[in-house]
């Protein structure tokens, strides 16, 4: 079976972001349904596949990075408004049989992602 799983890395300071906030949320009506929210471990990584199982189907989901309260808590000043307090990645999961793999590499001033394997 297929599952859906994320790390995030830091490129401002080159290391694993540990406790980022992450959220994911269904899209498939009309007001966005919190299916998952859980803070990242010291290497990045959730502690788990943030979907998998019989709830993994396709559809529109959104995953919400909190990056302004991350580079916060480390002690970093930010603007305010911060220029990124969110990172929202809308993703389509066509293929619930697949991992889908969703890696954010962030920096106060800009993301990047893709899907990895």
């Amino acid at each position: 079976m297929g599952e859906l799983t994320t790390h995030v890395l830091d490129t401002r300071d080159g290391i694993p972001a540990a406790g980022m906030r992450v959220q994911l949320h269904s899209l498939a009506s009309a007001a966005p349904q919190l299916l998952a929210s859980v803070a990242t471990g010291r290497d990045g990584r959730c502690a788990g596949a943030l979907l998998d199982g019989a709830a993994f189907r396709a559809g529109r989901y959104a995953l919400t990075f909190h990056v302004g309260a991350y580079f916060r808590a480390r002690g970093l000043e930010l603007p305010d408004p911060a220029f990124l307090e969110e990172a929202v990645i809308q993703i389509g999961i066509a293929h619930p049989g697949e991992r889908y793999h969703v890696p954010l590499l962030v920096s106060p001033w800009s993301y990047t992602t893709y899907r990895g394997g």
